[in-house]
């Protein structure tokens, strides 16, 4: 049973780093947006597991917050923004997709060479879980850097989120004000995302961050 909970576990947080490198290869808002469902449901599942395998029933509620919120509630709502402020679907990034995605594993590799050696007293499940969670934040935040588009940013500023998420489940013992805390934090910064990309989208009519600079002179 321990072998399974910990293959389990180990799984399900594989997948939510694997959904981190889809993320950054879509080109499609629609698409982008699938990937980032499928993230928060390996993520919601991480969380119902690790409540199961450790009897810790207040893990159920992070996963059923990160269900309806992420897995639900922010991919219509954004879906929404999409086919109503009538915004380009297709996505061109600042970097090549084969670049992207080298300097992706390259994150991953210093994920793992900065957490192993600083966790070397702590369970096998522990060190691992950590290392993934490190390198959902990194690649969360190479996304963000690396699309022009507001929408994509958005969705790399959540997939940060995922990947703090992920850290906190994976540690035993954390407290439900700190799931809520994270819940909140993730419905706040998403009305403000929400506000943020209509207010562009009426001002610059566009939600291209290279358009945008260029009305600021920061652009050729």
């Amino acid at each position: 049973m321990i072998d399974i909970g910990y293959d389990a576990a180990h799984l399900l947080g594989a997948l939510v780093l694997m959904t981190s490198f889809a993320l950054l290869y879509q080109r499609r808002l629609f698409s982008l947006l699938n990937v980032f469902t499928v993230q928060a449901l390996a993520l919601s599942g991480a969380a119902a597991w690790q409540a199961y395998a450790h009897d810790e029933p207040h893990l159920y509620i992070t996963a059923l917050l990160t269900l309806t919120l992420k897995a639900i509630a922010i991919p219509v709502a954004l879906h929404r923004i999409i086919q109503r402020l009538h915004i380009e679907r297709t996505v061109e990034p600042a970097l090549g997709i084969g670049l992207t995605m080298v300097a992706g594993v390259s994150l991953v590799t210093l994920s793992i060479l900065l957490v192993l050696p600083v966790t070397e007293n702590a369970t096998a499940l522990t060190r691992e879980d950590l290392a993934l969670s490190l390198s959902v934040v990194l690649l969360g935040l190479l996304m963000m850097i690396s699309r022009r588009n507001a929408v994509s940013q958005v969705v790399g500023f959540m997939s940060i989120e995922n990947g703090l998420i992920l850290a906190a489940v994976g540690v035993a013992g954390m407290p439900l004000v700190v799931e809520m805390s994270i819940a909140f934090s993730v419905m706040v910064a998403f009305i403000i995302f929400g506000i943020f990309l209509f207010q562009i989208r009426e001002r610059f009519e566009t939600l291209d961050m290279r358009k945008i600079e260029s009305f600021r002179g920061e652009s050729d």
